[in-house]
């Protein structure tokens, strides 16, 4: 739905509640908003367009208040239609373009880029680890932890280095694994991680019962160190307490939830990954994610890659009243410096 289905005057009536309901944090009355827009005509003008716009569903009118505060709806027609986006601040810009530097390994970008978009939004920042297949396995170690846990340490492409804590089904000794490394890195360094697991599947499957049980170790090490699924880390979350800061009691059983969805993953991964596939800046407003716990919160997200593929997903989390006009630019920007980073 765009801004031609309603009045040239109730979308400056709108346009005006969100942005003073953004700024102010308050459901906005019709007197304050005949003062904030500027029009010559009455509160009561006023107050008939505000209920027009409610039966529409673009507002909404809270229990505790007369006046009114914009729905996902409202949020969606301001944003597609009636935004004026900022430019970025050339400070931020600075800012950006000396953390996002290509010096950088993959995860010290990543760290970064998810503190910046906190630090620079005062929202959630996020940022998904580039995923694997976009490199070639370098080396591989596998260092004994306590009981059946071992520290895999994976070098990707000239410089990106992924730690991970892997479980095996039995102990094993530092000689052991010392040996079960020099196999994998013997026979796949130099391959892209993709076809690594893929071969390493095949030949578990196909030459189990012609392979010793030292071969199938360091086979079965290899994969579970390669494993998406063992990752602990998909995603960088930076600034969960910024959150907090302009959240009412009222809000803070909904921002737990959200909270929960941060560690549980599932959810957030599922939209994160829907991003993906899209090109530019995205923007879901409340129940657009599609998951309830994000009902009060907008998320916005923008695809990094390096010049060649995709390789994950970066945004920002934080309240449907959050200053879009100047959030979209610094994901956008993030994004393609981030993309640049990488490329180098």
């Amino acid at each position: 739905m765009t801004s031609d289905t309603i009045s040239e005057r109730a979308t400056i009536l709108l346009k005006t509640l969100v942005e003073t309901h953004i700024r102010d944090g308050q459901p906005v009355g019709s007197r304050t908003l005949m003062e904030e827009a500027g029009l010559p005509v009455s509160a009561a003008t006023i107050r008939n367009v505000m209920s027009d716009l409610e039966e529409r569903g673009y507002l909404k009118s809270p229990h505790t208040s007369s006046g009114r505060i914009p729905t996902a709806l409202g949020y969606r027609l301001f944003v597609d239609s009636l935004l004026q986006v900022q430019p970025l601040e050339r400070e931020a810009i600075a800012v950006l373009r000396n953390e996002l530097n290509p010096d950088k390994t993959a995860s010290e970008l990543v760290q970064s880029a998810s503190s910046l978009l906190s630090n620079i939004t005062a929202q959630a920042g996020l940022v998904t680890v580039p995923r694997q297949e976009a490199g070639q396995l370098r080396q591989v170690e596998f260092l004994p932890l306590s009981g059946d846990r071992v520290l895999v340490i994976l070098v990707i492409n000239e410089r990106e280095v992924q730690n991970r804590i892997i479980h095996t089904q039995r102990p094993f000794t530092e000689e052991q694994l010392r040996a079960a490394a020099s196999m994998v890195n013997q026979r796949f360094a130099g391959h892209p991680l993709q076809d690594v697991q893929a071969q390493i599947l095949r030949e578990m499957q196909e030459a189990r019962s012609q392979i010793d049980s030292y071969m199938q170790a360091a086979l079965d090490l290899a994969n579970k160190a390669l494993d998406q699924e063992e990752a602990e880390d998909e995603y960088v979350v930076a600034g969960e307490s910024r959150l907090l800061e302009h959240a009412s009691p009222e809000d803070m059983l909904k921002l737990r939830e959200l909270f929960d969805a941060f560690e549980q993953k599932k959810d957030l991964l599922h939209l994160l990954e829907r991003c993906s596939h899209g090109r530019g800046v995205q923007v879901f407003i409340g129940e657009e994610a599609g998951y309830e716990v994000f009902g009060d919160y907008s998320v916005i997200t923008a695809p990094y890659s390096d010049g060649a593929r995709t390789l994950g997903v970066l945004g920002v989390i934080g309240p449907t009243r959050m200053a879009y006009e100047r959030v979209i630019p610094i994901v956008d920007v993030t994004a393609r410096m981030l993309s640049s980073a990488l490329s180098s």
